[in-house]
């Protein structure tokens, strides 16, 4: 181990009572404690003490370099702290942790939840549409809030996504001597007077949520009909196979329908769009869903920007295929690499075809009819074909 310059403490609203014999001695020893206002009050620190900056940063802590410097965190330092953005420019032998209950133990021991049955969330700087993708019927989430006013704001959110009929249990101070619990519906929501910090304990009711499966309806998605329909989504989804952090490149995107579906499914994506009024529609759909930590959009023609973009796992080329760009990713990506591509038009056709004679793979046609009106009774009406080449390179 060493000998760190640098503890990282984890201190909860029992303050030094809470410490174990080790955390003090750290925080005794410390020439210069960082945290925010509230820690540096409970833990008595005195001159020693310097607040984060705002917007915070860790800088003036790693100025600190040759000091013995502690830097106190609610609870665990690494779960939702600031303890791993910290540690990130450190050598381990820099550093030390002191950990202390986090504040998702201390609110499932309020309320007798098992731990491994819910969701946990850092909502500080997060949008709420950062949930979005966990609600699910009678799922249970505890949400680290930024201030009193953001159990309001979610209450708000959760009515929005027809979960009004959530309880919610705001809960202030947790660990401490003023901590207070109370409950409240998420469709009359009404309490006031919430000290931070503050977390909220929440209890979805029956049917809210996405679907876990592959393609959802195309009306949750913002378009300008220029989509990968429903069907189609769900069977390219199934070729493209998402695993949690891959990185994909959507080329053609379209809506983003499917970088959506795809990090909603726990990847990451880059949109390449030529069509400017489409960007609108992507990065709406990017913050509808919460997804901004994991997608972006890129507007202009895809094959003057691949180079300057990290080399995907996954390709999907949406937007009509031609063989400059397939040339184009032949040459940049490596073996290993899943691409897919859709076509509807002959030519496409005809380039995708050769692919597969070229490369292997799989080639396939998918033929969809839906049941329309057709006069007092209905009919099949039929979508133009799509020819779905993948190959792992």
């Amino acid at each position: 181990m060493g000998d760190p310059w640098l503890s990282i403490i984890g201190l909860n609203e029992d303050s030094l009572d809470g410490l174990s014999t080790a955390s003090r001695e750290a925080l005794v020893n410390a020439d210069i404690v960082f945290g925010a206002p509230r820690h540096l009050e409970l833990a008595q620190a005195g001159a020693r003490g310097q607040a984060w900056p705002v917007p915070f940063s860790t800088a003036p802590v790693l100025a600190c370099r040759g000091m013995r410097v502690a830097v106190l965190a609610s609870g665990d330092p690494f779960w939702h702290g600031a303890g791993g953005s910290l540690v990130r420019d450190l050598a381990r032998n820099e550093w030390h942790a002191y950990p202390a209950p986090s504040t998702f133990t201390l609110a499932t021991s309020a309320l007798g939840w098992r731990m491994e049955e819910i969701t946990c969330h850092g909502l500080h700087a997060a949008p709420l549409a950062r949930l979005r993708g966990v609600l699910a019927p009678h799922a249970r989430m505890i949400c680290l809030m930024r201030d009193g006013n953001a159990p309001a704001q979610l209450a708000d959110w959760l009515n929005a996504q027809g979960a009004g009929a959530a309880t919610l249990t705001v809960m202030e101070r947790l660990g401490g001597p003023n901590q207070r619990l109370r409950d409240a519906r998420a469709d009359a929501f009404s309490l006031t007077d919430i000290a931070a910090p503050v977390t909220v304990a929440v209890e979805l009711p029956s049917g809210v949520g996405l679907s876990r499966a592959s393609g959802l309806p195309d009306d949750v998605f913002a378009h300008d009909g220029q989509i990968t329909k429903q069907p189609v989504r769900a069977l390219t989804l199934s070729a493209l196979a998402p695993r949690p952090d891959a990185l994909l490149w959507d080329i053609g995107a379209g809506s983003g329908s499917i970088s959506v579906e795809w990090c909603l499914a726990g990847g990451r994506a880059i949109a390449f769009e030529q069509h400017l009024k489409r960007i609108a529609n992507i990065e709406r759909n990017i913050a509808d869903f919460g997804i901004s930590h994991r997608m972006k959009a890129v507007a202009g023609l895809a094959a003057d920007y691949l180079a300057d973009h990290p080399i995907p796992d996954t390709v999907f080329v949406g937007g009509g295929a031609r063989q400059p760009l397939l040339n184009s990713l032949y040459e940049t990506l490596p073996a290993g690499t899943r691409l897919v591509i859709n076509g509807v038009t002959l030519e496409t056709e005809a380039l995708l075809a050769q692919a597969h004679c070229d490369r292997g793979g799989l080639l396939m046609r998918f033929d969809i009819a839906q049941a329309t009106p057709l006069g007092p009774m209905r009919g099949w009406t039929a979508a133009r074909p799509i020819v779905q080449w993948s190959v792992t390179l």
